[in-house]
């Protein structure tokens, strides 16, 4: 007796074309080019979940450095002269100190100065 993949491949096609509902023209529709489509986004995902990590470090850096310029102390200055005074905050410790808490965060450039 011949084993068919009805119930199989129809779960399968399934859960592609849920994957991709919402997606324009037959990329949401027909499964081949919903696989297609499927295969690129999770590639993209994959990329932007890297990017992400790339992206909150640049914001971390630009809001310190925003923060910094009140003080007339540069960025490369101020991280240069923090590791050398072993104060082991990170980048985003530091801006979210700086957005929130700016008395805490002039202590920590008083003390790098």
């Amino acid at each position: 007796m011949r084993v068919k993949t009805g119930y199989a491949r129809k779960r399968s096609h399934n859960r592609v074309l849920d994957r991709t509902k919402g997606m324009r023209m037959t990329k949401g529709r027909l499964f081949k080019v919903s696989h297609e489509a499927d295969l690129h986004a999770g590639q993209y995902a994959f990329v932007g979940r890297k990017l992400r990590k790339r992206d909150f470090r640049t914001l971390w850096i630009k809001r310190l450095n925003a923060a910094l310029t009140a003080h007339e102390i540069s960025y490369s200055t101020f991280i240069n002269k923090l590791s050398q005074a072993k104060i082991g905050l990170n980048r985003k410790m530091l801006s979210e100190i700086a957005i929130h808490d700016q008395a805490t965060f002039d202590e920590i450039v008083k003390q790098v100065k």
